[in-house]
């Protein structure tokens, strides 16, 4: 599987980025997964419901199945966090799998920015990141994407990882 990631810093646009570059290239025909990292605990159930209530009582994992999807929840339970390589690893095999997050991971990246934010450029200091989406014109040594240009982004990535 062909792996690209958006990163930047927090409402830098990086999930916007995301939906609509997961639009754009399932739009054009291939199949893409995503992975996002959360830095916080978050929950994808609902209090008092049977799944919730089997994870709640202890269980390691729950499988919550239906004609329409399959979700697995796995409770760490003070277990490390998985790594990148390993959370891939569990994906059914997909054409891109697009990452959110993991700044510090070694896969190609493009990097939103906005400069309402008022953080610095991750780019500068990271070799993988291969370009940079932003609101504002920037000089690099990269190309640089307006943020809103998702045409071409896509464009972008996916020579990056050969499927272009």
């Amino acid at each position: 599987m062909k792996v690209f990631g958006v990163t930047g810093w927090k409402n830098s646009g990086k999930t916007g980025l995301m939906e609509r570059l997961v639009a754009e290239i399932t739009g054009r025909g291939f199949s893409v997964s995503t992975v996002k990292h959360a830095h916080h605990a978050f929950d994808v159930d609902q209090t008092g419901k049977d799944s919730y209530r089997h994870r709640a009582a202890g269980a390691s994992e729950v499988l919550l199945a239906s004609r329409k999807r399959v979700a697995l929840m796995q409770e760490l339970r003070g277990a490390e966090e998985p790594g990148l390589e390993a959370l891939l690893a569990r994906l059914s095999a997909v054409d891109l799998v697009l990452v959110e997050g993991y700044k510090r991971a070694p896969h190609p990246k493009i990097e939103a920015h906005r400069a309402e934010t008022g953080k610095a450029l991750i780019a500068p200091g990271d070799a993988s990141i291969r370009a940079v989406a932003s609101d504002v014109p920037l000089e690099l040594d990269r190309p640089v994407f307006d943020l809103d240009d998702t045409g071409a982004i896509a464009d972008f990535i996916l020579a990056e990882v050969g499927l272009a």
